[in-house]
């Protein structure tokens, strides 16, 4: 009996050919995650200038909003940056569904075999599912605050809604989730591809000291927009804009150029 024959009788001459369709999407999965950690290191550093001062801050966002290319701030240029984050995010959400477990008994069965294994790349792949969980809303949320109102990142504004509108517990959730949940995804595109070429528990060194960095540097972010925040409430500020010395008086020989 010939090998074709095997196949039909068996039922599989139809699945003689491979599906491509899993890799590409695990490639799209891994894609969008490797787009997704850089953009969150580098959202970091842009947040963390706050610690440099309320200046630094300012002319990082009036940056990102071409204020010294056109010379005038466009919000809609970050809300054009961040609707592509949130697609990015979209897509990698769907892409990261196919492999969750889809009922109890799936759940009760992989946290079992964790367990029973005691295997550490199981574990931060279960933890990697509670954050990406936790991540779907809270992310979503900050970007849905920063695609329909980007004129509002602002030293102040921002402060304000730390500490007068009480969001920072919201804001130390999104660090932890964001933080473990990239760091480990990271991880993992690194062991899954192969690259760079080194051992698991170099790359689990390198993974736990970037992920201590950015919380640490997340944490102090955090406590310095609370303390803006505090002061600003507590000088009956709240909802004023900030705006740098040397801004105000630019804007002030602008004025007199223009015979106002």
């Amino acid at each position: 009996m010939s090998y074709e024959t095997i196949l039909i009788h068996a039922g599989l001459a139809e699945k003689s050919r491979k599906n491509r369709w899993p890799a590409r999407l695990d490639l799209l999965q891994s894609g969008t995650g490797l787009f997704l950690a850089l953009f969150m290191w580098l959202h970091m550093f842009f947040v963390a200038s706050i610690l440099l001062g309320k200046d630094v801050f300012w002319t990082v966002a009036r940056f990102f909003e071409g204020y010294f290319i056109f010379g005038k701030a466009y919000p809609g240029l970050v809300s054009c940056v961040v609707g592509f984050v949130l697609l990015a995010l979209a897509l990698h959400a769907l892409m990261a569904v196919r492999k969750f477990p889809i009922s109890y008994r799936q759940w009760r069965a992989i946290r079992a075999h964790a367990k029973m294994m005691r295997h550490a790349d199981s574990t931060l792949w279960i933890w990697q599912v509670y954050t990406g969980f936790l991540m779907f809303f809270l992310a979503s949320a900050h970007l849905y605050q920063m695609f329909f109102w980007p004129q509002d990142i602002d030293p102040y504004l921002s402060s304000d809604r730390m500490w007068s509108a009480g969001l920072w517990p919201f804001y130390l959730a999104l660090l932890l989730a964001v933080e473990l949940h990239g760091g480990i995804g990271l991880y993992r595109l690194a062991v899954k591809w192969g690259w760079p070429n080194a051992s698991r528990e170099a790359l689990k060194k390198v993974k736990w000291a970037l992920t201590g960095f950015f919380l640490v540097l997340g944490l102090l972010t955090l406590a310095a927009y609370i303390k803006i925040g505090y002061e600003h409430r507590a000088a009956d500020a709240v909802g004023g804009r900030y705006t740098p010395a040397w801004a105000l008086e630019k804007e002030g020989h602008t004025h007199r150029g223009d015979g106002q």
